[in-house]
């Protein structure tokens, strides 16, 4: 229709020429001249705007890496597919025995950063260069809950690094280039924009990704994200994938926690991080109602369990407190308390203010070292029971506590059976489920948990949530049981 259009208005306008020239020729008494002939030209396409990144590129690809990690035999067989769907932890291309990544240089010394599982179980690890060189790398630390490792290279070539650029700054729709090792296709770059920030996708309690519509695939694992002045902004770490390949939804680990993570590989070889000593999980309408938490009180991260001689312990926190901020910082989610607690030195005091029983306390507390047999849990799921819903309860017996292997001073019911179709069968429910508590209020035997559940339930004009503190495969949670989801009276 467009062309339609110009033949047409062209057209008219070379009549109207004719017309007005034929006119113009017979008024002046001379004759016609030939028009002369527009000489054809090509067709070229008006300027757009389209980023370029040769430039960037050409500047930065030097530093970019491929790693490969030669397993033990155990690990080979376990291997798989690098980037997989929330709630799995991803792995570099694994092939033959290898596991292949990506990484970067960062300083003149040979420092490479790079993810955790590129490198985890390798009993080798090799670098191969942008040139083709292939250099041997040393692991220098670990640390598997933000998914990094730093590892080192000796050569006597000039080896050319990046810089670690400020992840704060970068905002949603801002242009960034990843680049890796996709299938063992070193030197890959792709682009794309930064689509989220601070995506929790469940990999660990700290997640704070930055999500991003270039593609990545297997092996881009440990490789970074660039903004277009060439520094880093993130590591290539996950895609969301029902089918294993991009599907334009990456996730980048922050560059100002990579940061500081790699500052203390560098210098300890480990992550030294504040420990409070409780289990917490997500305050969602349903348990705020069973808890009969409204307003403020219903944002935070309810404590599920305190360990016993914990720092959290000697401070006074209890099982159904509601933290809801660390030294004045908001804690909103578990993930908050974790990140709060972590960003903390061992040894520091910290002030933490939470909601008891609708009342505000704060507590001083001196926070221990986060060992690697203690690690801190972020949301510990909708795992426990309720009663008078289609569940029976019953007495912890000396053969029952063998049976659940329960600890000597672990106290309440344990639940003997759950009716179908139940509300405790919809709330996720199961026989050898234990209930230590009803709301905030601790039990100690079967008789206990009966008469507290019942007085939870009676004594309101409808019947809501109801909030049991559980405990299952040694870890313990609160479930809120909603009367409403079961067909029993």
């Amino acid at each position: 229709m467009v062309r339609f259009a110009n033949r047409y208005f062209a057209s008219a306008a070379l009549r109207g020429f004719g017309a007005f020239s034929l006119a113009a020729a017979l008024l002046a008494g001379s004759a016609l001249a030939p028009v002369p002939a527009r000489a054809a030209e090509p067709l070229v396409a008006a300027s757009a705007h389209v980023p370029d990144f040769a430039d960037l590129v050409d500047k930065v690809r030097p530093a970019v890496v491929s790693i490969t990690s030669k397993l033990t035999v155990e690990a080979a067989s376990d291997e798989q597919g690098p980037m997989l769907p929330f709630g799995q932890r991803p792995r570099g291309h694994a092939s033959g025995g290898e596991a292949r990544g990506a990484g970067f240089i960062i300083d003149a010394d040979g420092t490479l950063v790079t993810n955790n599982h590129v490198v985890r179980n390798a009993q080798s690890i090799s670098v191969t260069l942008s040139d083709g060189t292939e250099l041997p790398a040393k692991l220098i630390g670990t640390d598997a809950r933000t998914d990094i490792a730093v590892l080192k290279i000796k050569t006597d070539k000039t080896l050319p690094f990046v810089a670690l650029g400020d992840s704060g700054s970068v905002r949603p729709g801002e242009w960034v280039v990843a680049m890796g090792n996709p299938f063992g296709l070193g030197g890959t770059v792709t682009a794309g924009i930064v689509s989220a920030l601070g995506r929790d996708i469940g990999s660990g309690p700290y997640d704070d990704y930055i999500q991003v519509d270039a593609p990545i695939n297997q092996g881009n694992s440990g490789g970074p994200l660039f903004t277009q002045t060439g520094q880093v902004i993130g590591i290539n770490t996950a895609i969301l994938s029902p089918s294993g390949g991009s599907v334009g939804i990456g996730f980048a680990i922050p560059s100002a926690m990579v940061r500081d993570v790699v500052a203390q590989l560098k210098e300890n070889g480990t992550v030294t991080r504040g420990y409070l000593g409780v289990e917490s999980q997500k305050l969602d309408a349903s348990m705020a109602s069973a808890m009969h938490l409204s307003g403020d009180a219903a944002h935070g991260a309810l404590v599920a369990s305190v360990e016993a001689d914990s720092p959290a312990s000697k401070a006074g926190l209890e099982p159904g407190d509601v933290i809801v901020a660390v030294n004045g910082a908001a804690v909103k989610a578990p993930r908050d308390l974790a990140v709060a607690v972590a960003d903390l030195k061992p040894g520091a005091s910290a002030t933490v203010t939470l909601l008891r029983d609708g009342a505000k306390r704060e507590l001083p507390v001196t926070l221990a070292t986060l060992k690697d047999d203690k690690p801190q849990k972020g949301d510990i799921g909708s795992e426990g029971s309720a009663q008078g819903l289609g569940l029976a309860l019953a007495p912890i017996t000396p053969d029952m506590r063998e049976q659940l292997d329960l600890p000597k001073d672990v106290k309440g019911a344990v639940i003997s059976g759950i009716r179908d179709g139940s509300a405790a069968e919809q709330a996720g429910l199961r026989p050898g489920d234990v209930v230590l508590g009803v709301g905030g209020r601790r039990v100690a035997s079967a008789e206990e948990a009966a008469k507290a559940i019942r007085e939870a339930m009676g004594g309101r004009d409808h019947h809501g949530p109801v909030a049991l503190r559980v405990l299952r495969d040694g870890q313990s949670g609160f479930v809120a049981i909603d009367p409403s989801n079961s067909g029993e009276g």
